[in-house]
């Protein structure tokens, strides 16, 4: 009876996007150093645990995840496996920074359903905040949709929640340590971007870029180095032939600093 009798709102309204907190909002607020973001994320609730790691993790798993998926997403929409959906998002941040198919991820899931329901869950996850699944650039919007998503949590901080490393495991641990700048730098890019500008990736076998920033046919490539003597990539110079009048971007050791990076929004480095 009551359905049609509320009054809508759209188009009476301006829309404020609420964000995750940035590196330089965290720092200001919290006076988090740039490893502290990394791992610790951008949640400004939980910034007076980090001393208490246990307390941290904790909160973040049970006043932000939880009530997330299970108000926000499950309450709002109909979601017919909630523990698919659920379990979609734990495998996402361990897969955080990675490519991975469909079709890998149904192999990883009990009772996955289609690749039609994984995508349609990734993208509640994704206006939840929690975890996207960027699309592959290719110039095409149909070759684009029907490419193999690259998972990114959105902010470290469930990553770090759900991974067990403590915060000195993690900074010990050099290959995770990547996986976390690179979802951070990720992330960053996602939340920081306007309507008008896409993120996405790029590979063809065995080259790859880690992000691309796009708007309209202004193209920046970036790769993410995150540790000394790691060699670039072919992948830069390769996409920046392909799509001529591609900037190409390092970030991190040798480029343009993290922290800097991390202190302006995506579409700030297609100019």
């Amino acid at each position: 009876m009551q359905k049609g009798l509320t009054e809508s709102l759209a188009g009476r309204y301006e829309m404020i996007p609420m964000n995750h907190w940035s590196y330089p909002e965290m720092q200001e607020a919290f006076d988090f150093s740039l490893d502290e973001f990394l791992y610790f994320g951008g949640y400004p609730g939980s910034a007076r645990l980090i001393r208490d790691e246990q307390r941290w993790r904790q909160y973040v798993r049970a006043s932000l995840i939880q009530p997330n998926i299970e108000k926000d997403i499950l309450q709002m929409t109909r979601v017919d496996k909630p523990a698919l959906l659920k379990t979609l998002f734990e495998l996402g941040c361990a897969y955080s920074g990675q490519i991975v198919s469909f079709t890998k991820l149904q192999g990883q899931l009990q009772d996955a359903g289609n690749t039609v329901t994984l995508s349609h869950y990734l993208d509640l996850l994704a206006q939840a905040g929690l975890l996207t699944g960027l699309q592959k650039y290719a110039g095409q919007k149909l070759r684009q949709r029907a490419s193999s998503p690259k998972l990114n949590a959105l902010n470290t901080a469930l990553m770090s929640a759900l991974a067990g490393y403590t915060f000195a495991q993690a900074q010990a641990d050099r290959s995770y340590w990547g996986r976390l700048v690179e979802s951070a730098v990720g992330a960053h890019l996602v939340n920081s971007a306007t309507d008008n500008c896409e993120i996405h990736y790029w590979r063809e076998s065995p080259d790859e870029v880690d992000f691309v920033i796009g708007n309209g046919r202004q193209l920046t490539a970036i790769e993410v180095k995150s540790n000394i003597g790691f060699a670039v990539p072919k992948g830069l110079g390769i996409f920046a032939e392909q799509y001529v009048g591609t900037r190409t971007m390092l970030v991190g050791e040798g480029g343009v600093p993290l922290a800097e990076f991390l202190s302006h929004p995506a579409a700030d480095w297609l100019e």
